[in-house]
């Protein structure tokens, strides 16, 4: 603000001196202005007729008689006008002239600068706003609203060229990601039609259609098998092939599927651990002896395409505990209320899940347990993520959602027992979760 002043007056400055220097100089200051220009005027002509008469151009009594007329001419020129000599001062109009305009510029350019221009453009607050505001369009650039504009605008470039495979498969993992099913399962169908032995687009396809239906019965477990029979070790079809299985009570097929996923992944890894509790679920449901299965080959590294309708082995993670470091996760206690709790049986899957608050509702981190151990003490944190790009820490916002499954299915059904808490910052503890309602 002060340098913005500071440059506007400099400048108002310079404007009166160009107008006011001229009107303030007085007669005499003008007149010998003009007194120096006539005379060299006249030398300049002097000058032209020495040459005219060293050229023979005009003759000497010509000469002579010029010379005398332009020396009677300059001595005439030199003399001070008639009254004003010696006089520097002003006339009284010239005074007036150059007092109106000296106050009446300034306040101008100040009335004017008020009208037009942007004087709260200076105020503190409007400041802090403005880079409040930038700051927070920085951060939420990639917005909900923003990602549902891209996909719009890549849905209408590809009605335009519908052949582009690889557009329909962007096209459908960001529907996906918006949870709209529906759109995304025709997204995927159009990708699939294209590349219809692409193991990976099969299972994506599976695993969006199984969410918009709320279940992998039927066409869901078709194109399952379609991308088993492309590529035995896709890790996202063995992971949903596995929920199938466990969902028809087919625990020793479930086991299976997952143990030919589980080989595929380092030993160490999340998604590794929590595939093993499945695994010993369905081994302890199904009565199933633990026998050594060998390792497959590792397959290409898995997408990071998200999985809503994944199975226990693939969307449930690992069942440790440990509290957080401060800033790390989120952790509290997920408690069922007495009247739900005589609905439910003691081996019912309780899945405890952190998501946005706002945006995707896609699982940032999961932990299963089972309602004998409720009441349990949680933590969520970012190694429980089930792909690098959708982190909890990615997220302003977040809530815990904690869901009692009879079914055992990932997948949200008719009749679990929920409950969400409020929405809360990474590094929130002594959350209290209750289970308390019924989905309709």
């Amino acid at each position: 603000m002060i340098a913005f002043v500071s440059i506007a007056a400099a400048m108002v400055v310079a404007a009166l001196v160009w107008v006011l220097v001229p009107l303030l100089r007085g007669p005499r200051a003008r007149g010998v202005m003009g007194e120096a220009s006539n005379v060299a005027v006249l030398r300049d002509q002097l000058g032209e007729l020495d040459n005219d008469v060293a050229n023979g151009i005009v003759s000497r009594e010509q000469y002579e008689q010029s010379r005398r007329e332009l020396e009677q001419r300059v001595l005439e020129e030199s003399k001070a006008a008639p009254g004003s000599a010696g006089s520097s001062v002003p006339s009284s109009a010239a005074a007036w002239t150059a007092a109106i305009v000296g106050g009446a510029l300034p306040i101008a350019a100040v009335v004017l600068y008020f009208a037009l221009g942007s004087p709260q453009a200076f105020a503190p607050g409007s400041m802090a706003a403005a880079a409040g505001s930038g700051a927070g369009d920085a951060q939420h650039d990639m917005s909900p609203q923003k990602v549902a504009e891209m996909a719009a605008s890549l849905a209408a470039k590809l009605e335009k060229d519908p052949g582009n495979a690889e557009g329909w498969a962007t096209l459908a993992h960001t529907y996906y990601s918006l949870q709209r099913f529906p759109e995304a399962v025709g997204a995927y169908e159009r990708a699939v039609k294209l590349l219809p032995d692409n193991a990976d687009l099969l299972a994506d396809y599976a695993d969006a259609l199984g969410a918009a239906n709320n279940s992998l019965d039927g066409k869901p477990t078709e194109l399952i098998e379609r991308a088993l029979k492309a590529d035995p070790m896709q890790w996202k079809a063995l992971a949903l092939a596995g929920t199938v299985a466990f969902n028809r009570k087919d625990y020793a097929q479930a086991v299976t599927y997952w143990e030919r996923l589980k080989g595929t992944l380092p030993p160490e890894s999340e998604m590794a651990k929590s595939i093993g509790g499945s695994i010993a679920e369905a081994r302890q449901l199904g009565g199933i002896t633990a026998t050594a299965v060998a390792p497959a080959p590792a397959p290409a590294a898995p997408s990071a395409a998200p999985m809503a309708a994944a199975a226990p082995a693939a969307a449930a993670a690992t069942s440790a505990a440990a509290t957080a470091a401060p800033g790390a996760g989120i952790g509290g206690t997920i408690t069922l209320s007495p009247a739900l709790a005589k609905s439910a049986a003691p081996e019912d899957t309780v899945f405890i899940v952190a998501r946005a608050s706002e945006g995707p509702r896609f699982p940032l981190a999961i932990v299963r347990k089972q309602v004998k151990d409720l009441p349990y003490k949680f933590t969520l944190d970012d190694s429980m993520a089930m792909s690098p790009e959708m982190k909890m820490s990615n997220f302003a916002d977040l809530v815990v959602v904690a869901r009692v499954s009879k079914s055992g299915n990932a997948t949200p059904q008719s009749g679990d027992f929920e409950g969400t808490s409020k929405p809360v910052k990474m590094g929130a503890s002594g959350l209290n979760v209750v289970i308390d309602s019924t989905r309709p």
